[in-house]
């Protein structure tokens, strides 16, 4: 009995990291900031929702169809963005939850931006990893007054990320916030 416990015990250490490595970002962590935000976007469309909310993109137009193929390769998007009214409503603790999670081997920092200016903006994107190639994309904006975290889970470039902007919660400028970044980035 117990070599069949240690057995089932070691084949449950061994199975753990590939059921969870398929799991999106826990982003719930940052829904308590709604009660302080003055506006507030929480968008959790897995791969059914996505595949039906694409239903109602036209496949006559070329933006649409080129939306739709994007989505295929997709498992979810997920979106908290915040917008307070003055600064110090949230604190670099409520995101921590998140910044844990993207310590995982698998995802990788790609950008990183930190401004300890006036603004204090920083941007954040990482990509998940998986078999050579990208599977998932994360991205943290924490202003002053605005905190936005975009987690794409499945496989995505930045040139379908431009695609997407604007789409299903994905902010207008997520695309040039991230390019501006890699560009101060390389300046620098």
């Amino acid at each position: 009995m117990k070599r069949a416990m240690r057995c089932l015990g070691l084949l449950a250490l061994l199975l753990a990291p590939s059921l969870v490595y398929g799991q999106p970002l826990k982003l719930d962590s940052l829904d308590k900031l709604a009660s302080k935000a003055t506006e507030t976007v929480r968008v959790t469309l897995d791969g059914k929702l996505l595949q039906l909310a694409t239903r109602f993109l036209s496949s006559d137009d070329s933006m649409d169809a080129q939306i739709k193929e994007v989505v295929k390769g997709l498992k979810g998007i997920y979106v908290r963005s915040f917008e307070f009214s003055k600064t110090g409503q949230y604190v670099d603790a409520d995101v921590e939850s998140i910044r844990v999670q993207l310590r995982d081997a698998a995802w990788v920092p790609i950008v990183e931006v930190h401004s300890n200016g006036g603004d204090k903006e920083n941007t954040e994107v990482f990509a998940k990893q998986q078999n050579d190639r990208f599977n998932g994309l994360a991205i943290l904006v924490a202003e002053p007054k605005e905190l936005t975290v975009v987690h794409i889970d499945g496989i995505i470039d930045l040139e379908s990320l431009e695609k997407l902007s604007g789409k299903f919660g994905i902010p207008d400028d997520i695309k040039d916030k991230v390019d501006k970044d890699k560009t101060d980035k390389k300046s620098k």
